[in-house]
């Protein structure tokens, strides 16, 4: 049974760091892309960040270069998403997702998705 469950969300102020988990099972983590996505309110989701199979190769929304940092460790079946100097406009439900998400619009939840976590990043 695949699962993603991400932890980590929270309530920040601006400028503050969030360090996101997702603990992955039931499938190799090695042979999977993992991909952040994210729901601000009132809007549809987006990716935000993407790393391929090894975690060498990272791919970042625009929004978010320079700021926010995704990795996995295979070995430990888990991904992270590191925030910092997080922003209003990063509020939202984040959610890590198994897959290569990029090329998909518009996003859809489905099984390979984690529940989310909440970010509030507010003053």
């Amino acid at each position: 049974q695949v699962q993603l469950v991400e932890s980590g969300g929270g309530s920040v102020q601006p400028g503050g760091s969030l360090r996101l988990s997702c603990a992955t099972s039931g499938f190799n983590l090695k042979a999977w892309y993992i991909t952040w996505v994210r729901q601000a309110p009132g809007k549809g989701l987006e990716w935000v960040a993407v790393t391929n199979t090894g975690g060498r190769e990272k791919y970042y929304k625009d929004s978010v270069k320079g700021r926010f940092t995704i990795s996995k460790d295979n070995d430990k079946n888990m991904a992270y998403l590191q925030m910092d100097n997080l922003k209003p406009e990063d509020t939202g439900v984040y959610y890590c997702a198994r897959g290569d998400l990029r090329r998909f619009n518009p996003l859809e939840r489905n099984g390979n998705w984690g529940q989310g976590t909440q970010v509030t990043v507010s003053s």
